[in-house]
């Protein structure tokens, strides 16, 4: 048989057209662009003519290499300064993030701690808002006068100026960035605690072992794989974040890799920028290759021998009621406070004066002074409001479906074609844009549409751009889901319908989907949600007639105006959190069924 003939007969069954086309199109779509990037850290672009001396436009060139490793000041200023920032902040927030959410989920998975509803309900709550609603929150309440010219809460009603180093900078990233990722380490590391099998800690304790030698020599060991994955991804994520330190640091000049590279794109040279994003990718690349060697030596850690009868949980005695207390204090003050911040600053004339004199709804409902923000009228008045809001909703509801269904078409094809290496690849290909950072892969899709390539016209300053590289981004997030939903299904079930002559079609819509309902529905939520808040995928990719909530409120908070920022802030919160709550009511799907990225 011809290899033609071969190639046709494989293609008749649906599956293994699926993966055929996805192949294709998942190579195109993050092999390529990656190619392009690093083609065009070895170009001149237009707006560098002038610094690369007898150069023009389109020419070959290492100099940006040069520049960015080799140039003794220079490069310490546009690369390691940056890269040690980022590394300094990224390990002190998986610090933070472990040790707090690992303690937390230790009180309550093993000890009798009060409220414990309460507190696994409130504590996942900052993971699912914006990290940088944490970074407006921490300004609203440290901020001084001496940087932005108004002062915040905490100095307004306790009449202490605020330091600079607690305002901006390296302590205030660190911190906001460990309180964002602590219900990350709390997932991962209490499910494992859950799950231990508690028949190992009571023969400890029938041996009379200390509480401390316990948790020493049988509980750190059983959950060190959670710990150290959880370390890893944590650090992968701080890594790539931009909204917090673009918040907390740009104000002082404290640049990390990310807000490094945002400055070189969108200055006079991108070719700096194009070889970051490379950087970035790479670090990202090795970090998960690390993590997956880990995870895949878990067996060697294999101290479960099937889910205890009982757990015996840990009685606290007399510091019940006040770790139960000190633990509810902090959730308010990272969960709510913020909130409350928003909604006070948003109803301020004057920021940073709080006197009733000063509260007024001008920012809501005003139509605008000419003395107060440009004319600017009130969020719920302003029809640019709208129209990002109507952006962000359509954005994040064509990114949700489109991501949605492919991981539900991937899920199937890479289960029922496991046999072929085929089915490898695009398992692989449809995972990688997970390792790449959000702001390195914006620049990827930036360097490959805002130019005419092959048979693919600029599409630089379309929606469709927008939405391509949504959907990409967020495509493991749904091809993790559709996996997972298809392995749990029995491949008899298909088969039956098979033999009664029921079509692929049919069999998809009547028979896999409805089954699997709940799992299929988290991949469309997940995209959903991380489409809503994102700012750093699609910042560098954004024009005046596409603009969305995030990047209106990332623009409005660099102008000063923090009121309409905070405002804004507060309806993208309360979209997402009704969003979430709307679908886990009306389909079961949720959120913490797919958590990790």
């Amino acid at each position: 048989m011809s290899l033609w003939n071969r190639f046709k007969n494989f293609i008749r069954k649906p599956h293994n057209l699926i993966l055929v086309l996805l192949f294709a199109a998942l190579f195109f779509l993050t092999m390529f662009p990656l190619l392009s990037l690093l083609k065009d850290s070895f170009l001149v672009h237009p707006s560098e003519v002038r610094s690369i001396k007898g150069s023009k436009a389109g020419d070959l060139t290492l100099y940006h290499w040069y520049k960015v490793f080799l140039d003794g000041k220079n490069s310490r200023n546009i690369f390691y300064r940056p890269l040690w920032n980022t590394i300094r902040v990224s390990l002190g927030s998986c610090f933070i993030a472990i040790s707090m959410g690992g303690s937390v989920a230790w009180l309550v998975t093993r000890s009798n701690i009060r409220f414990k509803s309460f507190i696994s309900t409130v504590f996942v709550f900052p993971y699912i808002m914006p990290a940088w609603t944490l970074a407006m929150g921490w300004l609203n309440v440290f901020r001084n006068s001496h940087i932005g010219g108004a002062r915040g809460l905490f100095t307004a009603v306790t009449g202490i100026p605020t330091p600079n180093w607690l305002a901006y900078g390296a302590i205030p990233i660190t911190v906001v960035l460990g309180l964002h990722y602590a219900p990350f380490a709390y997932i991962l590391v209490g499910g494992i605690l859950r799950n231990m099998d508690a028949n190992l800690e009571e023969a400890a304790t029938l041996l009379h072992a200390s509480r401390w030698k316990i948790i020493r020599k049988i509980t750190l060991p059983i959950v060190m794989p959670a710990i150290l994955s959880t370390f890893l991804l944590t650090f992968a994520s701080t890594m790539s974040a931009f909204a917090v330190p673009a918040f907390l640091g740009t104000p002082v000049r404290y640049f990390v890799i990310t807000t490094q590279l945002f400055r070189t794109l969108n200055g006079m040279n991108p070719g700096y920028g194009y070889i970051i994003a490379v950087v970035m990718i790479a670090i990202g690349c090795a970090i998960l290759a690390f993590n997956q060697w880990i995870t895949g030596k878990r067996k060697s850690y294999t101290t479960i021998t099937g889910k205890s009868s009982q757990i015996s949980l840990v009685d606290l005695r007399g510091f019940r009621n006040i770790l139960s207390g000190a633990i509810i204090g902090i959730l308010v003050f990272i969960a709510l406070m913020p909130l409350v911040s928003f909604a006070v600053e948003s109803f301020t004339m004057v920021s940073g004066r709080y006197a009733l004199s000063n509260f007024t709804a001008e920012f809501w409902i005003g139509d605008g002074r000419v003395n107060v923000a440009n004319g600017e009228p009130g969020i719920l008045r302003n029809k640019y409001i709208y129209l990002g809001l109507w952006n962000s909703v359509k954005l994040s509801v064509s990114c949700a479906l489109a991501a949605g269904t492919l991981g539900v078409l991937c899920g199937y094809a890479v289960v029922k074609g496991k046999m072929y290496r085929l089915s490898t690849f695009v398992n692989n290909l449809a995972f990688f844009p997970y390792l790449m950072p959000a702001m390195a892969f914006g620049a990827i899709y930036l360097s490959m549409f805002s130019k005419r390539n092959l048979f693919i016209p600029s599409l630089y300053g379309t929606f469709f751009l927008l939405v391509l590289v949504g959907t990409v981004k967020y495509l493991p997030f749904a091809s993790r889901a559709g996996v997972n939903a298809m392995m749990q299904l029995s491949g008899e079930i298909e088969e039956a319908a098979l033999i009664q002559g029921v079509g692929w079609w049919k069999r998809m819509t009547r028979i896999i989907f409805p089954i699997q309902k709940s799992s299929f529905l988290s991949g469309y939520l997940l995209p959903f949600i991380s489409c809503m808040r994102e700012l750093s995928l699609f910042i560098l990719l954004i024009t005046p007639a596409n603009r969305i909530l995030t990047t209106m409120l990332f623009q409005y908070n660099e102008k000063g105006w923090s009121q309409y920022a905070n405002a804004i802030n507060l309806l993208i919160i309360i979209v997402v959190v009704a969003f979430n709550i709307g679908v886990n009511k009306l389909t079961g799907a949720s959120i913490d069924k797919g958590i990790g990225g």
